[in-house]
């Protein structure tokens, strides 16, 4: 069993869907973002946090990775779903609105004060918060994740929603620059169109080739292009092979350099062919266990 934590698919499940809670124990998500700030009216505020409270503690969820994301820093909500949540051991907390590393701090010494060992995962949605992203994410050691939300960063910005995102790439490149610098994850955000399959795997491989481990999903109909785009396909996994085979076979010989496939292969090279198999084993090593 692969010891990589794989964060292709990040499905937002609402904390006041009773319906959507149960489903989710059996869907094909890497990780499970809990919610219980937008998808949540204010009148339900208190209904949710019990709710998904219980269905925490009642488990099932497993091996998906758990997150919730509370209300924000400032809202009155937050500090009693702290409380709640942390009795039911999630695996990470995802703070909203998050602008500088005083909001990620905060929630930290709430944690402390709590006994909980949950990793926080700092979402990414104003321009304050893009120019702060290296700061947030090295904040505290429990970050383990960058989120962006992508739709009031958009708004904010004052960009059109296109699906090409021109708007938003230098933003986008801006927060995967600063989760490389901490070494944390960083996760793209939500595509809105439920009925576009096509636009959906365009933005996925552009989540891709900006950098990003995975992307933040809206509907279970999005997981299965999702898990796909985000994980190395056969040929890239036979690549990977050959060229760790010959760096391996390179070095015993005692040289620095190979060459594979006609392309000169370095150390680098070698370490980035480990990644990419040891995402293939976690991706495999997930298909069995679902």
């Amino acid at each position: 069993m692969s010891s990589f934590t794989l964060r292709r698919s990040v499905l937002y499940v609402s904390g006041a869907n009773a319906r959507a809670l149960e489903k989710a124990r059996t869907l094909p998500a890497d990780c499970l973002l809990f919610d219980l700030e937008d998808a949540v009216a204010p009148e339900q505020k208190g209904l949710a946090r019990d709710q998904l409270v219980a269905a925490l503690r009642a488990g099932g969820y497993e091996p998906r990775e758990r997150i919730v994301r509370v209300n924000g820093v400032g809202t009155e909500w937050m500090a009693d779903d702290l409380a709640a949540i942390v009795a039911a051991a999630p695996d990470a907390i995802c703070l909203p609105k998050v602008e500088s590393p005083a909001d990620v701090l905060r929630v930290a010494a709430l944690l402390d004060e709590y006994g909980s060992q949950a990793a926080i995962w700092a979402t990414i949605e104003t321009p304050r918060a893009v120019a702060a992203a290296q700061a947030i994410a090295l904040a505290d050691p429990r970050v383990s994740a960058l989120v962006m939300g992508t739709a009031d960063l958009a708004k904010a910005l004052g960009v059109p929603a296109t699906p090409e995102r021109q708007g938003l790439v230098f933003a986008l490149s801006a927060v995967v620059l600063a989760a490389r610098v901490a070494g944390v994850a960083v996760l793209d955000g939500v595509f809105m169109q439920l009925d576009d399959d096509a636009g959906l795997r365009r933005a996925c491989e552009q989540g891709r080739a900006l950098g990003f481990d995975g992307k933040t999903l809206i509907h279970p109909r999005q997981l299965e292009i999702t898990n796909e785009v985000f994980a190395p396909d056969a040929a890239a996994i036979a690549e990977a092979e050959r060229i760790l085979a010959g760096w391996q076979k390179a070095v015993a010989a005692g040289k620095g350099v190979t060459v594979v496939d006609g392309r000169l292969v370095e150390r680098l090279h070698a370490e980035e062919a480990e990644r990419l198999l040891a995402i293939a084993e976690a991706t495999a090593s997930r298909a069995v266990s679902d």
